[in-house]
């Protein structure tokens, strides 16, 4: 990273944090620069704090990150003078990034089955298996599962991510376009598309026989590749460019069409994914990108 001037550093956290003015002092001591609280924030639940004027560099980065992880603060670097109004897209994972769950390891629970999956899914997260071959081997063991089981996790298991709904209605009405681009499946994709209002959703197809999951997958497996040609699809229908776009997602599966997008931000994310992200959000929520944002 060569260094870079005139940055702002944003910290931020939920109010119930209560992170001491020390810790606050300290971290912008580290940056070199006069902290200021942001008292009309985005985020509701959250306090905000901006030191303005940061020059950037791997040295500082570290230890930034270090002191906010140890006081429990999320942290950003960004430019003083980028603005929500420079994007035009915000595209979202769906697994453990727009909603708290893994679907497959809860239709995986139905069968008995939710330890093996899980296993499989953290590993293909952390980018210690193929994707295409993970999501092969855990659909497999569904074979034979009632489909009504898909509805009771929607019904019963699905929660939104903190600060989901907060931050959709701020883009949506400052007219970006949304994208749910998922690994995971339309079942789900279709019902977040109609009960948020999104744009585009792309996801896996479950075959179902007879009212029963075959193990398998109609069609092409949304894996790496093929969230960042969507990305790269969406953005040309509407006359953007990836540099346009708000990325955000948790997994290893997520890092390309994170890595061309304009801001990347990490949620909730695996380690591999914290530290090839613009943001990571580790407390606050995903309304926590508005407040990074004029």
């Amino acid at each position: 990273m060569n260094q870079q001037n005139n940055m702002n550093l944003i910290l931020q956290a939920p109010k119930q944090h209560a992170v001491s003015s020390s810790a606050i002092e300290a971290i912008a001591a580290l940056a070199g620069g006069d902290v200021e609280r942001i008292s009309d924030a985005r985020v509701p639940d959250a306090d905000v704090w901006r030191v303005a004027g940061v020059s950037l560099n791997e040295a500082l980065k570290a230890s930034v990150d270090a002191a906010c992880l140890q006081a429990r603060l999320d942290y950003a670097f960004i430019d003083a003078d980028r603005k929500l109004a420079d994007f035009r897209l915000v595209a979202m994972d769906m697994d453990s990034t727009l909603i708290t769950i893994e679907c497959i390891d809860e239709i995986a629970d139905m069968q008995g089955l939710k330890p093996q999956v899980a296993e499989i899914t953290e590993a293909a997260m952390r980018g210690e298996i193929e994707f295409n071959e993970s999501l092969t081997r855990r659909v497999a063991l569904l074979k034979g599962l009632d489909a009504g089981a898909l509805q009771r996790v929607y019904d019963e298991r699905l929660q939104l991510s903190p600060g989901a709904e907060n931050m959709l209605k701020a883009v949506q009405a400052a007219g970006l376009k949304t994208l749910l681009v998922s690994g995971g499946f339309t079942f789900f994709t279709d019902r977040m598309k109609a009960r948020l209002n999104l744009d585009y959703t792309h996801a896996n197809t479950l075959e179902v026989v007879d009212g029963k999951l075959t193990g398998k997958v109609v069609g092409g497996i949304v894996n790496a590749d093929e969230k960042r040609a969507t990305v790269e699809r969406v953005c040309r229908e509407i006359g953007a460019e990836p540099t346009q776009a708000i990325v955000m997602g948790d997994g290893a599966n997520d890092l390309r069409m994170m890595g061309i997008s304009g801001l990347s931000v990490a949620f909730r994310a695996k380690p591999v994914v914290r530290a090839q992200a613009s943001v990571g959000l580790n407390f606050v929520g995903l309304d926590g990108i508005l407040n990074l944002l004029a």
